[in-house]
């Protein structure tokens, strides 16, 4: 089927679009070039770095409320469906956030204790480790986990599979 706008209309709209947004902006002036990253002025931070960058931090509290299947509202003051503009971030009036961070040294320590980490891109212990998905630690393993035999006792051999019986045996 045939456009019903030439092609040369369409061009000379194209080229009249161009010198319209080239003339609207102003000569002279060199493009912005993007800020310097710099660390983000957060307030009350305890555990973490106070120079953290901010897709950093961001990045930080998304595997928590991952890992504990939670939203920013859980720890933070702020309504929830609300922009996060609109939270207190540095408040701690809600008790979730200083056991948060209580947590956090728990799992700072049990890293560096036990498992020698002193990169935490590197960790072995996390949020997930205990809590896998639910705002509280889980108390006894996931169902489909196999349970593990108490420290200091070898744990049981797996069953052997069952055997077919022989060929003439009653």
């Amino acid at each position: 089927m045939r456009s019903r706008v030439p092609a040369i209309a369409l061009a000379a709209a194209a080229a009249a679009f161009g010198v319209s947004v080239a003339t609207a902006q102003q000569p002279g002036q060199p493009p912005a070039s993007a800020p310097a990253a710099q660390p983000a002025p957060f307030k009350n931070l305890q555990v973490f770095p106070k120079d953290i960058a901010r897709p950093e931090l961001i990045s930080n509290m998304r595997f928590f409320s991952q890992s504990l299947g939670v939203r920013c509202t859980f720890c933070h003051v702020g309504v929830e469906g609300q922009p996060p503009s609109t939270f207190d971030f540095a408040s701690d009036s809600k008790k979730e956030k200083l056991v948060a961070r209580k947590m956090l040294t728990m799992v700072h320590a049990i890293n560096q204790q036990y498992f020698g980490v002193t990169d935490f891109s590197k960790v072995k212990v996390t949020c997930f480790t205990c809590h896998r998905g639910s705002a509280h630690p889980l108390k006894t393993p996931p169902a489909e986990a196999p349970a593990a035999a108490p420290s200091g006792t070898p744990a049981a051999a797996p069953a052997a599979p069952p055997r077919k019986p022989e060929r003439g045996a009653v």
